[in-house]
């Protein structure tokens, strides 16, 4: 017998057929003999069109009053899966994230979860009960309810399995796994049958959105075994693992992309002591997050470049942020260029072999695509390209370090 934690998404309980589909994937796993705590996302579309209605009643609404309008999304999904389980036979009973309690801190909109105490659900589970959890909400300090973010049901799902000692926790969705890429592009992309939480938390990070990047930290920081699979097939889904458990790693294990980025640079900035801090400060102040920078060496010693990214839907308010603070940076001005792709090479085996990057160079120089910006980390290789070559950038970094299928 194990203790399992199934989270499903918005698209697997759409509507009352999906949940219904959900309710008998859950029935079976209660009848494999096993203790099964259920997480569930809103349906389909619904929080954006919660989402919608706080943005029209008021652009500059209250956080807290936000969080209330969104939670109740997954109020409705969590009570409907109930019902549906009853029906077919399986003792449930519906819990939304102040009953539990999910502890957060009191960042409406974004909160961060502290605690969950599971002592209560073990229980029932213990006792044959099927505990159906609304995702991505909480409770602040205050006794306010608080949401996690966009993506939080991931991060709620693989909480609790910690909370709750799961063996492991199923992240169901409408793929089948985790992809070499996206197989949208690369019609050859394989599916991993395991891969690092290191390797997941580079991917998702770097534009890949099958997890969120929340929900891939908290599993590696807790040791949760986390799989994922389609809810609309039963073929066996991607562990997400210790690195431990991967007998033999790949060089390359996968190729990630994103759209949503800007590059700004910030020409002929004094050369001197403090800049960058005139430069970022600012901007981390407005909460505009920065990716990659980059300093070119001064010919003179007196200016240099600076060129940074940040998400596309900020480059507006950083560039409003830099004007504001342009005669305490005394720079020459500022460019941006919201049409670049961040393309990105992944994997655990790039620690122990050269090489990798001058791979990634080669291949793009003979597809004739310039590279604007490098970054690298222990195990990634990213690059800035003009969006239009995104495409061709991925499917020739694929095929590079063969990650095509035969």
């Amino acid at each position: 017998m194990a203790r399992i934690v199934m989270k499903f998404g918005g698209t697997s309980v759409g509507d009352i057929e999906r949940i219904k589909n959900v309710a008998r994937r859950v029935k079976s796993e209660v009848d494999a003999g096993n203790e099964v705590a259920v997480v569930v996302s809103a349906m389909a579309g619904t929080t954006n069109q919660l989402v919608a209605w706080c943005r029209e009643a008021d652009l500059v609404h209250d956080a807290r009053e936000y969080d209330t309008v969104v939670a109740s999304g997954e109020q409705v999904t969590v009570g409907l899966l109930s019902i549906a389980l009853q029906a077919i036979g399986v003792h449930a009973r519906s819990w939304l994230g102040w009953q539990i309690p999910i502890r957060t801190d009191d960042a409406h909109g974004r909160a961060r979860i502290e605690a969950i105490e599971g002592g209560e659900l073990i229980a029932r589970m213990g006792r044959g009960e099927v505990p159906v959890v609304a995702g991505f909400q909480g409770v602040s300090p205050t006794g306010r309810i608080t949401t996690l973010g966009r993506g939080g049901s991931d991060t709620s799902a693989v909480a609790l399995a910690a909370a709750l000692k799961a063996d492991r926790c199923d992240i169901y969705t409408d793929v089948d796994g985790v992809y070499t890429t996206d197989p949208r592009i690369v019609a050859k992309a394989r599916k991993l049958d395991k891969i690092t939480f290191e390797e997941m938390l580079e991917m998702a990070s770097l534009g890949a959105k099958v997890l969120q990047t929340r929900s891939v930290e908290m599993a590696m920081k807790h040791g949760v075994r986390v799989q994922v699979r389609s809810t609309f097939s039963d073929a066996p889904g991607t562990l997400v693992v210790d690195e431990d458990e991967i007998m033999e790693q790949k060089l390359v294990s996968g190729i990630a992309y994103s759209r949503d980025e800007a590059k700004i640079t910030l020409v002929r900035v004094p050369d001197h002591p403090g800049i960058a801090a005139h430069v970022f400060g600012p901007l981390a102040k407005a909460g505009v997050n920065v990716d990659i920078i980059v300093q070119n060496v001064s010919e003179d010693g007196r200016a240099t470049d600076l060129t940074f990214t940040v998400g596309k839907a900020d480059m507006e308010r950083a560039l409003k942020v830099l004007d504001e603070a342009r005669a305490e940076i005394g720079c020459e001005r500022v460019d941006s260029d919201p049409n670049v792709a961040k393309v990105s090479a992944i994997g655990v085996g790039m620690r122990s072999h050269a090489g990798i990057a001058s791979q990634m160079f080669d291949a793009l120089a003979r597809k004739g695509i310039n590279i604007m910006v490098i970054s690298t980390s222990e195990i990634k290789i990213s690059v800035l390209v003009a969006e239009e070559y995104t495409e061709l950038a991925v499917r020739a970094l694929h095929a590079e370090y063969g990650l095509d299928a035969a």
